[in-house]
């Protein structure tokens, strides 16, 4: 009986999971496709919106990616001090809120950044006779901002500060699998760096690059916190932005489950592509240290100037952000305090549904790791990677609205989209560790008779707390900082921080806004690092 008891618990704790995964995205596509049928039809600046969806996310995908293989290289072989800090930051923006990196980006390269101030001290400012402002450098006027950071552009910019240490990383990892024997063989064979990239890292970066590429796009294809804030106009509109003015401001949702259905259809094609461009493994090794030989001479200078502009380009728009941030905290009202509160609530609540969600799920696959069932299970979980969280929104909005007032209910609907698009992230940390605990130690948990309750608390816990708190951290960073769902249902008596900071900068309140800045970094980074160190903590 007791052999029996813990894998049908596990399969209805899982089934439970599953479905409840399935009827959030299912559920609200079929609510948007009902909608969508009572004879609504998209204008012109809708299809504009769609081009642009697929132009920007593809040319952030090439930019991103072309700019990653030298910076991964150059952390591939070189070897220096504070490399391993280097690379812990490139991943500091996936869990950022993108609103504060929107302040930050601004404070470099907006009209009163950073670059245009510097610029301001080596010339003479000047005003042509259109009332142009610029300055007077070398015998020649450069007009100010020499950036425009609103519009394509800036879209472009922010999100390679996302996506460029995301791409990095990546590559990186496709670095690491090439094995130590391949660089041993190439120095023994006197290979040039020409020749030793061809031979040995291209046929890496042909397997590697086509699924960055694609994870790239598919992050900026629901980008809407960079569009919002931004995106300067019509001409820079994406169907994100399309569906939240059709739903915020017109109050069309026709339109608006019509616009959500062609941003599923465009997700579930990228996603199909991921699946199907699968990394080729770079072959076989002794797990040796890789040893590289390569890279001499000038190169030396040119990988540490890449490295010095990535770490440049990371950390100025934070430093310039905690800069401005910090004069402004005692400043703070009362009800950004409150917004605060609100935020933590709704990453308590979002962390909650993903440990309900993502442990059962993890649990299952990896207790049927090798029948062909537990690809269905990890697909069902990472459902929601092909929808958006406005979609999702859209959806629950229509579903609720003949019973309950949506917007009295932001808060905790804003917590469930949140959970479920952190659900995949979890599952893809959880996996791994669920597989291999019970690889180990099932046959023995079955010897001993241990019942269900028992084995998950003294056999699989224990050796899932480490991902498992890495897995909520992430879920509660990315929640507490979020600006997508929270801005459809937002009630001006009941906004987030996020919600609260994007006000802020909209009525030119910078100070203000810095402040609440810094204090969003400091509520993501310090949820993440509370659990986590309970996770590290209680591995140890």
């Amino acid at each position: 009986m007791a052999q029996r008891a813990q894998p049908i618990a596990l399969r209805l704790a899982a089934g439970a999971a599953a479905l409840a995964v399935v009827a959030l995205v299912f559920g609200t596509l079929a609510a948007v496709a009902l909608r969508a049928e009572s004879g609504a039809r998209l204008i012109s600046a809708d299809w504009a919106a769609a081009r642009f969806t697929v132009f920007q996310a593809a040319l952030s995908a090439l930019i991103s990616a072309a700019l990653a293989v030298p910076v991964a290289r150059a952390l591939s072989r070189r070897r220096f001090f504070g490399r391993r800090a280097l690379i812990l930051a490139l991943g500091a923006p996936f869990i950022l809120p993108v609103i504060v990196a929107v302040f930050g980006l601004l404070a470099v390269f907006g009209r009163n950044g950073l670059l245009n101030l510097a610029l301001e001290t080596l010339g003479t400012p000047v005003v042509d006779e259109l009332g142009r402002q610029g300055i007077l450098l070398a015998g020649h006027v450069f007009q100010l901002p020499l950036f425009d950071l609103y519009g394509i552009q800036g879209v472009l910019l922010a999100h390679v500060f996302f996506n460029l240490p995301l791409a990095t990383r990546l590559l990186l990892q496709g670095w690491q699998r090439i094995p130590a024997e391949s660089f041993r063989l190439a120095a023994s064979l006197s290979l040039n760096d020409r020749q030793q990239f061809r031979v040995i890292e291209l046929p890496m970066l042909r397997a590697t690059l086509p699924g960055v590429l694609v994870v790239v796009f598919l992050l900026c294809l629901t980008s809407f916190a960079v569009v919002l804030t931004l995106g300067g106009g019509p001409r820079a509109t994406t169907i994100e932005l399309a569906i939240y003015q059709a739903f915020r401001f017109d109050f069309d949702l026709g339109r608006a489950a019509l616009l959500a259905l062609i941003q599923v259809g465009i997700g579930l094609g990228a996603a199909l592509l991921a699946l199907a461009v699968g990394q080729r493994a770079a072959g076989q090794g002794l797990d040796r240290v890789v040893l590289r030989w390569d890279g001499r001479g000038w190169r030396r200078y040119t990988d540490a100037l890449l490295l010095l502009l990535t770490a440049l380009f990371i950390g100025l728009p934070l430093a310039m952000t905690a800069i401005r941030g910090w004069a402004g905290l005692s400043g703070l009202s009362v009800g950004l305090w409150a917004a605060v509160l609100r935020s933590v609530l709704v990453a308590l609540g979002a962390t909650a549904l993903t440990l309900l969600l993502a442990l059962p799920l993890a649990l299952r696959i990896g207790a049927a790791s090798a029948r062909p069932g537990a690809r269905l299970v990890e697909a069902l979980g990472t459902l929601s990677i092909a929808a958006s969280p406005l979609v999702l929104g859209t959806g629950l909005f229509l579903i609720l609205n003949p019973f309950l007032d949506p917007m009295a209910w932001a808060l905790p609907l804003t917590a469930v989209v949140n959970a479920l698009m952190a659900l995949p992230f979890a599952l893809r940390a959880l996996v791994p560790a669920a597989t291999e605990a019970q690889r180990r130690f099932d046959r023995l948990s079955e010897s001993l008779n241990l019942p269900a309750g028992t084995r998950l608390r003294h056999v699989l816990l224990p050796r899932l707390r480490a991902p498992l708190g890495f897995a909520l951290g992430l879920t509660a960073a990315l929640s507490a900082g979020d600006l997508g769902v929270v801005a459809l249902f937002a009630d001006p008596n009941r906004a987030t921080l996020p919600m609260e900071m994007y006000r802020l900068m909209g009525a030119y309140r910078n100070d203000e806004a810095a402040a609440a800045a810094l204090l969003l970094v400091a509520l993501a980074f310090g949820l993440f690092w509370v659990f986590e160190r309970i996770g590290r903590h209680a591995d140890t």
